[in-house]
């Protein structure tokens, strides 16, 4: 018995020390995207004036630690959107991705893929949800939120476009660029 009991203490001490907790969302190490296992490369929190609106968590293939190494990495890519503000509107979200197409990537912005995957965020977003963005070599974006499919696109200048919202010059949360490239 106290064998088994040194077992498990071991097993659970172990698996909290791969697991991330950022602003109490435990955050899972590695993500299936397509056929590919990728890793939390880094993680923060998306602030809006004084209040946190969601924990933001990019996964890639391999480490990347600027917006040059992530936008040549050719491997898949994923950001996770985990909220814990109690009630964000679908507006709000719709309109901070417009914002960020607008203030990174302005041609992509004007288009009609951009158009598109705007139209795919038709709730509100409440504490526990998440939002998932995955990124494929081929320029196709696909988002679920809670596991259900919202959207996919192929189309590189938008899937970089969205990268930028995130990690462009001008990001939506400075904190939140530096976490999520594992500076933070």
């Amino acid at each position: 018995m106290r064998k088994l009991a040194v077992a498990l203490s071991l097993l659970l001490l172990s698996s909290h020390a791969w697991a991330l907790e950022v602003a109490g969302v435990n955050l899972a190490p590695t993500i299936a995207v397509g056929q590919k296992t990728l890793s939390l490369n880094g993680a923060g929190v998306r602030k809006r004036f004084l209040f946190k609106v969601y924990v933001g968590a990019l996964y890639t293939e391999k480490k990347d630690a600027s917006t040059d190494e992530l936008l040549r990495d050719p491997g898949e890519k994923g950001v996770r959107m985990h909220f814990v503000y109690k009630k964000v509107e679908k507006e709000k979200i719709v309109e901070a991705f417009a914002e960020g197409l607008a203030n990174n990537s302005p041609e992509v912005a004007r288009s009609a893929e951009a158009k598109a995957f705007l139209s795919w965020f038709t709730h509100d977003f409440v504490a526990g949800d998440t939002v998932e963005i995955d990124f494929s070599p081929d320029g196709t974006v696909s988002a679920s939120q809670n596991g259900k499919a919202l959207g996919t696109l192929r189309d590189p200048a938008l899937s970089r476009g969205i990268l930028l919202i995130w990690f462009g010059e001008k990001p939506a949360d400075a904190d939140l660029k530096k976490g999520m490239l594992g500076k933070g």
